[in-house]
């Protein structure tokens, strides 16, 4: 059987939790849930490869879970 890889820092392109290093991404925007709840606009402003992709593909996941949309 094949090790697991060993995780990586990643600088480009979204991170995968299985295979990158990263920090708790959710936590970092907590005031979005609230815009979200009450159908505000909000825009995600941030220099490059600061995880604005990341980020918005794990809220993604959770408002799929959470059954609050669909792609």
């Amino acid at each position: 059987m094949k090790e697991p890889p060993f995780k990586q820092f990643n600088t480009a392109g979204p991170c995968v939790p299985e295979k990158h290093y990263l920090l708790p991404v959710l936590p970092r925007l907590p005031e979005v849930d609230d815009l979200i709840e009450d159908e505000y606009y909000f825009i995600l402003h941030a220099p490059r490869q600061s995880g604005k992709t990341t980020f918005l593909n794990f809220l993604t996941n959770k408002l799929m879970i959470l059954e609050k949309c669909t792609l």
